[in-house]
């Protein structure tokens, strides 16, 4: 009888992952707000008011020069948003933001005033990981936000595993890391150890404005600022912390299963 009320409960709830790839993607929370879009073209001549309100000092605008936005470092507060008089900086309610190259995430530069969305891997690693990517996690000196955005990955609403995707116990078993946390000192060893455990050919994605640039921590003689400075990476996944669907869309786009091409989003008002 028990069994019996499992599975009516089950075929009464119906399935609760979401459609995404195939269907539209979740729309981000209101406070969220997405990537962001810096056209440096509309700053004011002289203005800089958006530099001393960011907490990471990931803005910077030389005398004379353009504004510009380092995405790896900056935590998403939205003090620029509200301190750019000339709406310079906007908020673009677009979930996708992971880079291949660490350079991609700087804006301001003409061409450059979103991020550069993912390429995938070459087609021979497509080959090998595409339909079975295997990841260690290593929190680096997180704070455990990064992680927690990671792990909703392998709810039923998200479902990881359905791409072929799964995080394991062991780097023996592992094609790759998944990075988090700004990398401190008393990590490092541990994260080198991890990396030489796993076989070639293997992968590094770096989620998270920590394990990009180090953060708000950046600077700080007890950190690597990022797993860049410890590991070659090739996936960067910006935020602080980077939604599930970014991170989702990440791996996606480093697989090969999501368009490249960026299509046009509604930009928040």
């Amino acid at each position: 009888m028990l069994a019996f009320d499992t599975i009516a409960h089950r075929l009464k709830r119906g399935c609760e992952t979401i459609a995404y790839p195939k269907g539209p993607a979740p729309a981000l929370p209101d406070r969220h707000g997405g990537g962001l879009r810096v056209e440096a073209a509309k700053c004011a001549d002289g203005c800089a008011a958006c530099v001393p309100v960011c907490p990471t000092e990931a803005i910077a605008r030389a005398a004379g020069g353009a504004v510009a936005l380092d995405l790896g470092r900056c935590l998403f507060c939205g003090a620029c948003v509200a301190a750019c008089p000339s709406q310079a900086i906007v908020r673009t309610n677009d979930h996708r933001l992971a880079v291949r190259r660490r350079e991609d995430l700087m804006l301001g530069a003409p061409g450059a005033e979103e991020a550069r969305l993912a390429a995938a891997l070459d087609e021979k690693l497509r080959k090998l990981f595409g339909r079975s990517l295997r990841l260690r996690q290593v929190s680096a000196g997180g704070c455990a936000a990064c992680e927690a955005d990671t792990n909703v990955l392998g709810t039923i609403g998200w479902d990881l595993s359905r791409f072929g995707i799964q995080f394991v116990a062991s780097p023996r078993h592992a094609d790759g890391l998944l990075v988090t946390g700004p990398v401190s000192r008393n990590m490092e060893l541990a994260l080198r150890k991890t990396w030489d455990a796993v076989s070639d050919p293997r992968i590094v994605i770096a989620v998270g404005a920590c394990a990009i640039s180090g953060g708000p921590f950046a600077g700080h003689p007890e950190v690597r600022d990022g797993a860049g400075a410890v590991l070659p990476v090739d996936l960067f996944i910006p935020g602080c912390p980077p939604h599930p669907l970014t991170i989702l869309d990440g791996m996606l786009r480093l697989l090969g299963r999501l368009e490249h091409d960026r299509k046009p989003v509604t930009l928040a008002s």
